[in-house]
């Protein structure tokens, strides 16, 4: 039977571009770091999680991920490929695990307050603590968004974290809302009428949390398509007062060198108000550095276009973040002492 030569010629093509891609996408994903599974017991279950390390050689300490918000697994899905990587750059092994409740963890994330976190983080860390050939001599908290209200906890009750790195944290739940909620209607373009209903109904919604009113008197007032599930409800009504001012007092104590990472372009945090909290608190200690970036610290572009972030996502991840981040985080690494 004759093939016509066109489409022999397209087939071959095809072929070629396949493996090109496919490359592209092995040397993109081929990060300079080891990574092996540990299963991390606690008082509510156990952990599922990640240990990456520096390849071939010993690393000089740990970085213990604290995650943000949502039900997010030890990798971020990926995501945080990037930050393994700058940390085993540095020589710094990282230790990260899925939420109670995500992947093969047990237990249920969403039923945890910001003291329950902290809790878990510290058990974490004895646990790294007790692993023979894991490397303890310096431990870095490394913590992003809600984290903000679990790393002040977790320092302020240890005396064996050496340094922190805040990734977009936040200072008041409440006031955090309602930046994100102007941010974004400022994003959309609403109208004043579209503006005044949002911060209406935002309003009403905060009345009915200080009221401690159920999840009924919530869904009887909010207009949303998709309105909180009732767990997400119980989970914000026992959270939402959450405030780090006096926490990060209490931490500061621990005399330990802070990085505070902030994006210019974060419509989830107001990161000024962050920055003169932090530098009121930590002084001396703290380390400051913007990036053009959003909230995750990942480049504007690969947020706002889907395209373009699933593009870069599959075939060159380490290009997420914004220019500088990986290197600002490894260069405070190798500071630590």
């Amino acid at each position: 039977m004759k093939v016509n030569r066109g489409i022999r010629m397209w087939v071959g093509s095809a072929a070629v571009l396949a493996l090109v891609a496919v490359g592209v996408i092995v040397v993109g994903n081929d990060y300079r770091y080891e990574q092996t599974a540990v299963r991390i017991p606690t008082a509510n279950g156990e952990l599922d999680g990640v240990l990456t390390t520096p390849p071939g050689v010993g690393a000089r300490g740990v970085v213990i991920m604290v995650h943000g918000d949502a039900a997010v697994d030890a990798t971020q899905g990926g995501l945080y490929s990037p930050w393994f990587e700058g940390a085993a750059d540095a020589g710094f092994a990282t230790l990260s695990w899925n939420k109670p409740g995500v992947g093969g963890s047990t237990g249920d994330w969403l039923a945890q307050t910001m003291d329950d976190r902290a809790d878990e983080v510290s058990e974490v860390v004895d646990w790294a603590l007790a692993q023979p050939g894991l490397p303890t001599d310096r431990i870095v908290l490394w913590g992003a968004s809600q984290a903000g209200w679990v790393l002040p906890k977790v320092v302020a009750q240890r005396e064996d974290i050496d340094a922190v790195v805040a990734v977009g944290t936040a200072i008041n739940w409440l006031s955090q809302g309602r930046y994100n909620l102007l941010a974004e209607l400022d994003h959309d373009r609403a109208t004043d009428s579209e503006r005044s209903h949002a911060l209406a109904e935002s309003d009403e919604i905060r009345g009915i949390l200080e009221r401690r009113a159920g999840y009924e008197d919530y869904l009887a007032v909010t207009t949303e398509e998709s309105p909180m599930t009732r767990a997400r409800w119980m989970f914000v009504a026992q959270n939402f007062d959450a405030d780090a001012t006096l926490d990060l007092r209490d931490a500061a104590e621990a005399n330990i060198p802070v990085l505070l990472m902030a994006g210019e372009r974060d419509r989830n945090v107001d990161m000024r108000e962050t920055e003169i909290v932090y530098e009121r608190v930590f002084g001396e200690n703290l380390t400051v550095e913007h990036f053009d970036a959003v909230h995750s610290l990942a480049r504007p572009v690969v947020d706002d276009n889907e395209f373009i972030g699933a593009s870069v996502g599959i075939f060159w991840p380490r290009a997420l973040l914004a220019a500088g981040v990986v290197d600002a985080y490894a260069t405070f690494l190798r500071g630590v002492d």
